[in-house]
């Protein structure tokens, strides 16, 4: 695409207008409005543009989310049909739509065994808000109702609400909000690099941090503790991939204390892995209980999220009655609905999650494994179409940059100069680009992303601290 086939705008109008009005998520709105904002125009496959003409490949898939790519017909050919049909109805008062109904019935055919009933939200936030009341609901039913404590992990992203900023364990977040709410706990992320021992092998690792969830519930109390929620690979923590010994013992300590398991797919869902759902691949297999959706459902071309839920929690809920006192207006959304069937029959037919398992993830973990080779970088791992490495002050003695010069930052700013979104988490640099990418585009990105290494190299030489 040339820079006259974009759509015109006045960027510096936009930035002036974003400015004044608009406030950013998790962003220091003071320092954005002094810089301004990048303005996204356009999309197409797996690059964007700004309005300046600059052409990026999406190496984080929009916001984890666009598996498809951009541009797709299809999805917006289903959006449109039934906006002109029925944009919009809701699934209370008994009703339901025909989207929403045929979306509820095609998602067990993809999801684990066991998945035979959904709870549609509008996010993997409002997700894992219904899987605090789907928890505490399922143990109230079942007689005990003093197991109301989740445990989960710092570091871990769970959402911004409330509920799933308290699930999550991020300081940060918690700082801001007096959080977590009462009955949420955390242990330590299986992060080697933070909490690893001198000469210990990622296996023996594995089932240390793994041990972690064993004493929380001795601490708490086994009869008190209701669940253990998890992301099978860590996402906005900074692709943090756990030893294949971690969630096989994760789960044997569930089972041993009945807790349910929880996984959070909103990022590992729908092929990321290259598995339907990250729980399946080898390197996690667990089996959970209930499973977070959102993001990739739709390939983020309208906002959808919900709730898996396994048959042993469903058959409760269903055969013990009552009302479960929880919904948004919006749940089930036809339009969105109707997207999300036209996103995954597409994912189905064309075989993309297939694909990813057998061809682009490998070739992907091939080619980003090259960059172990540069000064700034090691640690270099990935899983499916998620990867990260991180930047070494000293690769040889593994000592890490001061956390306040922000590297990784610098580095990422690099990235978009240089034509490639990689995502900063303090020394981590991550990627997770859409699963439809060609091993070309994966070779330019791989180029785009060895040249802004240099670029921050280069800079933090002339600076004295490399």
């Amino acid at each position: 695409m040339k820079p006259n086939d974009l759509p015109q705008f006045d960027t510096a109008a936009l930035r002036a207008k974003d400015a004044a009005h608009h406030l950013h998520p998790f962003t220091d709105t003071k320092s954005l409005n002094a810089a301004g904002s990048r303005v996204i125009v356009r999309g197409e496959g797996v690059r964007i543009w700004d309005s300046e003409g600059n052409e990026i490949i999406d190496g984080m898939s929009g916001l984890w989310c666009v598996n498809l790519g951009y541009g797709r017909q299809d999805l917006v050919d289903a959006a449109t049909h039934q906006m002109q049909t029925l944009p919009f109805y809701n699934a209370f008062f008994k009703t339901t739509t025909a989207p929403a109904t045929e979306l509820a019935a095609l998602l067990p055919q993809v999801a684990p065994p066991g998945f035979n009933h959904v709870f549609f939200t509008n996010s993997g936030s409002e997700g894992n808000d219904t899987i605090i009341r789907l928890v505490r609901r399922y143990w109230d039913l079942m007689g005990q109702p003093q197991r109301k404590t989740i445990i989960s992990r710092h570091n871990a992203y769970h959402g911004s609400t409330l509920g799933g900023a308290s699930l999550g364990g991020m300081s940060g977040m918690h700082e801001q909000g007096d959080l977590p709410l009462p009955g949420i706990t955390h242990i330590d992320q299986p992060y080697q690099l933070q909490h690893g021992k001198p000469g210990e092998s990622a296996h023996d690792f594995g089932l240390r941090a793994a041990s972690w969830l064993e004493a929380k519930i001795l601490e708490v109390g086994a009869d008190k503790v209701a669940a253990f929620i998890g992301e099978p690979v860590q996402g906005a923590g900074g692709v943090i991939i756990p030893p294949a010994s971690y969630w096989p013992e994760i789960q044997r300590i569930c089972d041993k204390y009945g807790l349910l398991l929880i996984s959070d797919e909103v990022i590992c869902g729908f092929g990321r892995l290259g598995h339907w759902f990250g729980c399946q691949h080898p390197h996690i297999n667990s089996k959970p209980d209930l499973i977070t959706f959102a993001k990739g459902v739709t390939s983020g071309y309208l906002p959808l999220g919900g709730v898996l839920v396994g048959d042993r929690v469903a058959k409760v809920l269903i055969e013990q009655g009552g009302d479960f006192n929880h919904g948004f207006t919006y749940s089930g959304h036809p339009t969105c609905c109707a997207v999300a069937i036209a996103n995954v029959s597409a994912l189905r037919n064309e075989g993309v999650v297939e694909r990813v398992a057998t061809d682009t993830a490998p070739y992907l973990k091939a080619q980003f494994a090259t960059l172990a080779d540069h000064p700034l970088v090691g640690d270099v791992d990935s899983l499916g179409m998620v990867a990260g490495l991180v930047l070494y002050k000293d690769n040889a003695s593994r000592t890490l940059f001061d956390a306040d010069l922000g590297v990784g930052y610098l580095c990422r700013d690099h990235c978009f100069k240089n034509g490639v979104v990689m995502r900063a988490v303090e020394e981590r640099m991550i990627i997770a680009p859409p699963l439809v990418m060609t091993h070309a585009e994966i070779d330019e990105m791989i180029r785009r992303i060895r040249r802004s290494l240099d670029d921050t190299l280069a800079g933090l030489r002339a600076q004295g601290l490399v």
